[in-house]
């Protein structure tokens, strides 16, 4: 037997042994966990504020061109830069240009492309008439627009506080108006005709969302809007000065680079939470009015204009607060 002594020693060296094993044994690994979700909403919000500005801009084009050239003719040469710069981008899309064709409403993206297509001529023509300012202090209802007829297009409902915030924002239309003096009636129905199709050409494009993928919609938009302006446009070609290409490869560019900062911005970020700064287009809008066009900022068009834009914040909140319910 061996005695006490060697046995307690036996024991203290198996624990010693296993205590310097536990030391030199590498630490446990932590479970690894989800990285945090990163928050691009900042990002978002300065590519859209960029795009509101290049939109201005290309406004400002668009009238100098439209002042000089039957604006069907302007809008055509633009749609045909746009469709080549469609048709470049889905080509680079997985499945290319044979995904970006195929949809499962086909009629209805033509309808979209040919709707927003003649709300471009109407803006356009606006313009000409009456001016950037107010034009876009008019066609800053279509927020409102969409919100009156997502019921009857989409079968939404509608609350009363949202149709309060519509009620609100016609009445600042007619402010901008002034009925019986400012801006004429029968011009001031075309920016308030394009607003209407803008509100119906985004109504679509969500109806087909249901079905189609962006890059698909986005495709048939410029081809389909391209093919439709051609039909009309054609009619009425001319050759531009050589100085108004310069002007022309400006809005062309224009255009080009406010969709991709657009298309970007609505990657990285949620559109409710990107639309109210699409309103900022409305202060660059006034900018180049009054500094480049000498255009007259008018009390009652900042008034009104004051008033539907926080009708139009309001209803894109109840929507907001709609969906996340």
């Amino acid at each position: 037997m061996s005695d006490p002594v060697h046995r307690d020693r036996r024991r203290k060296g198996r624990y010693s042994s296993s205590s310097a094993a536990a030391a030199s044994a590498p630490p446990p690994v932590p479970p690894r966990l989800p990285a945090p979700a990163v928050d691009r909403t900042g990002p978002a919000i300065l590519l859209m504020c960029a795009t509101a500005f290049i939109f201005a801009v290309q406004d400002g084009f668009s009238k100098v061109l439209g002042s000089e050239y039957p604006p069907v003719l302007v809008v055509m040469i633009r749609y045909w830069v746009f469709a080549l710069f469609v048709t470049a981008l889905v080509s680079r899309q997985p499945g290319g240009l044979a995904r970006a064709i195929r949809t499962r409403r086909p009629l209805t993206q033509i309808a979209r492309g040919v709707i927003l297509v003649l709300e471009s001529l109407l803006i356009v023509e606006a313009f000409v008439r009456l001016g950037l300012v107010e034009t876009h202090a008019v066609f800053t209802s279509y927020p409102l627009l969409v919100a009156a007829l997502s019921g009857p297009v989409l079968g939404e409902k509608v609350g009363w506080r949202r149709w309060t915030a519509i009620a609100i924002g016609f009445v600042g239309i007619l402010v901008i108006l002034q009925p019986g003096g400012g801006v004429m009636q029968i011009e001031a129905l075309l920016p308030f005709a394009a607003a209407l199709m803008f509100a119906l050409y985004g109504l679509l494009t969500r109806h087909v969302s249901r079905d189609d993928p962006s890059i698909v919609s986005f495709f048939w938009t410029g081809i389909a809007g391209a093919g439709g302006i051609t039909l009309i446009g054609i009619w009425h070609w001319q050759w531009l000065a050589p100085v108004d290409w310069i002007w022309m490869a400006a809005l062309c560019a224009c255009g080009m680079t406010s969709h991709y900062l657009m298309i970007r911005a609505y990657e990285l970020a949620e559109a409710s939470a990107l639309q109210p700064f699409a309103y900022t287009q409305l202060v660059w809008v006034s900018i180049i009015g009054v500094a480049v066009f000498a255009e007259e900022l008018r009390p009652n068009v900042v008034t009104g204009a004051a008033i539907v834009v926080g009708a139009g914040l309001f209803t894109l909140w109840r929507a907001r607060i709609r969906t996340a319910g």
